[in-house]
């Protein structure tokens, strides 16, 4: 008993010394909770993603996370995924967004690397060549086996994360290592409590995404409180932080804001 309240103390002190950190940074920064209109709020390409046109014989795929919008920036971000195979001169963009449509898996909802209602992109993963080509059918594969197309809930899912985290699973080939403020990632069914965490390559522990763990390769060893996760990476050796992301390695990875 004694350890788990000294865990429960540690856990509470770093919840306010992370979420501190990430007001103080954001207050610091564009990316602060803002207070314009989601109508007014900058949507323009980050120039983050490479020229399609100069790059149209290479088959690329980009996974990117950008902070939710206004207050909910501080806790979450929201992910999406874009690609073009090789002789193809524009990207293709999926989303999950919660609402104006009764199916919430959208294609090309905004440009492929686009600031996310003021909040600046952070590129996830990115897979150029044949890599990138020979995922992709596998990657639309997963986008029409996801098991929650007309359902959204922003806390604790399922939501933009989970659908990503859902390809993520099905395509191990990403590599992906979704940040730990990405709500929703861990959300799986209560019928299905086990399986594989977001990078395809591990074991996941999940109860509503409300309580579980994370351990994998790229995940580290993670655990999940109500969704907010704590946990570490060893190689590179980081720390899994609630609101902030990952500190570790020489960077911070905040990544960068609705989802």
């Amino acid at each position: 008993m004694n350890y788990l309240k000294w865990f429960s103390l540690g856990y509470i002190v770093v919840l306010l010394l992370s979420f501190g950190y990430s007001y103080a940074r954001a207050s610091q920064t564009s990316e602060a909770p803002v207070t314009q209109s989601w109508s007014t709020a900058r949507r323009d390409s980050s120039n983050l993603a490479p020229d399609p046109l100069k790059f149209a014989d290479t088959a690329i795929v980009e996974v990117y996370a950008a902070k939710t919008y206004g207050w909910r920036g501080l806790f979450a971000v929201h992910t999406w995924i874009i690609f073009k195979r090789a002789g193809e001169t524009q990207f293709t963009r999926y989303d999950v967004i919660g609402w104006r449509s009764d199916d919430v898996v959208r294609r090309n909802y905004a440009i492929p690397d686009g600031y996310w209602f003021g909040a600046k992109p952070h590129i996830l993963v990115d897979h150029r060549g044949p890599q990138a080509e020979a995922m992709i059918p596998q990657i639309e594969a997963a986008i029409k086996s996801y098991p929650y197309p007309q359902t959204y809930h922003a806390w604790p899912g399922p939501n933009s994360n989970t659908f990503i985290a859902h390809i993520g699973r099905d395509v191990p080939a990403l590599q992906l290592d979704m940040p730990s403020n990405a709500i929703g990632k861990d959300y799986r069914p209560l019928t299905h409590p086990v399986g594989l965490p977001p990078s395809g390559k591990g074991v996941q522990i999940s109860l509503l995404g409300l309580l579980g763990l994370n351990i994998g390769a790229q995940e580290g060893i993670e655990i999940n409180v109500l969704g907010l996760n704590l946990g570490v990476n060893i190689a590179p050796p980081a720390l899994r932080l609630p609101f902030i992301g990952s500190v570790g390695d020489g960077n911070t990875t905040t990544v960068p804001n609705k989802g």
